[in-house]
């Protein structure tokens, strides 16, 4: 949500990050905001005055009391009676106003940095950098679920028997592989400074309406039926919501976070779930990043955990890109953001497998999450979030890019010590 002061000050500046982001049906929302915060401000001024004269009227009344003076203590309680209803219904008035005004914010995007592309969809994003060199066997690489299935690996037809498209069963070595990337994720992470953590897998509407557009949620939540709860879609929803309604000292920032969890997401929209294969689904889990730190830190830490990234997949010998996101695929909460794109031998081309993002003040400003400072008054603090790894669509790159002719799967040193040793992945007879 963006601050009031920005449209009272520079409204053009909220039309052109519209216009940036081929959001131009918003763009009257912004002359409306303006007007009914006039008219905030100005039912605001006009009761501070009325309590200043009843409090001056009070006064009078106890004067008047004292000196015997009924007539002119009659009057000014009448007086003071009537300012009573004419205060609640400007402090009616006012409530009104502002909830009006904090649901058309709500739904103005934030303004994005000077250095992101413009664009309209993702078809528009720009490559930023390359690590490692994409290969191409000289041996065909079967489709992905084609590989967990020769190692008796996942089910597909028991999960849809069970809980529909979008869900599926990981067995044995696969299975094992999917714990190992995980928990090395988690050590990698805690090896790089951040601070593990488990959060809670289910949050309240108001922590949903923090952290994410109205959009975001009606395409990827799942409601508690009959309660005031969603399956969280990420573990940064819960994450950013630990410090709602907070004043964190400066001295404990930044805060640096790696939380795990299982994700759940109804995938609504254009690309839809995936009858075979484990790219798109409906639950997965996740190794997570998160920073809360001051504004002028939050630029140094987006390059930072989008790198971690990097050099994850890199550990496991894995070639990934970075891809900048255009002004019309952000979501509109964010900032800036990178996608981290990993090769696929088998389409010979990159596809993503994280997304880190700044979110500016955006969250902070939702969600109540300030920073104490006795020169400067408090602020708000800058959220940064980002994917460490997502399997099982993780897997899909891992499996592809270790696969050997012979139909094994060879494991990066890195990540043996999480599989008992294993060297290498061999089909079962």
């Amino acid at each position: 949500m963006l601050d009031i002061k920005l449209l009272r000050t520079t409204p053009e500046l909220v039309r052109e990050n519209l216009r940036k982001k081929f959001q131009e049906h918003k763009l009257p929302l912004v002359d409306e905001i303006v007007e009914l915060d006039r008219q905030s401000r100005e039912a605001r001024t006009k009761g501070d005055a009325l309590r200043s004269r009843r409090n001056s009227l009070s006064k009078e009344i106890g004067v008047a009391m004292a000196e015997d003076r009924k007539e002119d203590a009659e009057r000014n309680k009448t007086l003071v009676a009537e300012m009573a209803q004419e205060l609640a219904n400007l402090e009616a008035l006012e409530e009104k106003l502002s909830a009006e005004i904090r649901e058309k914010m709500m739904v103005l995007p934030n303004i994005i940095d000077p250095s992101v592309p413009i664009g309209r969809n993702d078809g528009d994003n720009v490559e930023v950098e390359r690590f490692g060199e994409p290969t191409v066997p000289d041996f065909e690489v079967p489709y992905h679920v084609d590989i967990m299935e020769r190692f008796r690996g996942i089910d597909l037809d028991s999960a849809r028997k069970t809980s529909g498209n979008g869900f599926y069963y990981l067995v044995g070595d696969i299975a094992r592989l999917h714990s190992a990337v995980l928990s090395y994720a988690r050590d990698f992470m805690i090896d790089r400074g951040f601070v593990y953590c488990v959060p809670p897998f289910m949050i309240r509407e108001h922590v949903v309406s923090g952290v994410m557009s109205f959009a975001e949620r009606e395409n990827m939540m799942y409601k508690i039926e009959g309660e005031d709860l969603y399956l969280i879609g990420t573990s940064e929803h819960s994450m950013i919501g630990k410090f709602i309604d907070s004043i964190l000292d400066e001295e404990s920032l930044p805060q640096a976070w790696t939380s795990y969890s299982p994700c759940f997401r109804k995938e609504v929209g254009a690309h839809g779930i995936e009858e075979r294969g484990v790219y798109r689904i409906h639950q997965f889990e996740k190794q997570e990043m998160i920073v809360v730190c001051r504004p002028e830190e939050s630029p140094e830490w987006f390059v930072r955990l989008f790198r971690n990234t990097v050099d994850f997949f890199r550990s496991l010998e894995i070639p990934v890109r970075t891809l900048e996101c255009c002004s019309g695929d952000l979501a509109d909460l964010k900032v800036k953001s990178v996608d981290v794109e990993a090769w696929s031998p088998r389409q010979r081309k990159y596809f993503e497998v994280g997304s880190c993002s700044n979110l500016g003040d955006a969250q902070a400003r939702r969600l109540g999450i300030r920073v104490k400072n006795k020169e400067k008054g408090n602020y708000f603090a800058h959220t940064l979030n980002n994917t460490v790894t997502a399997p099982p669509r993780m897997l899909i790159a891992f499996l592809e890019n270790n696969l050997r002719g012979d139909g094994s799967i060879a494991v990066p040193k890195a990540l043996r010590p999480y599989m008992g040793g294993k060297e290498l992945l061999e089909c079962p007879a």
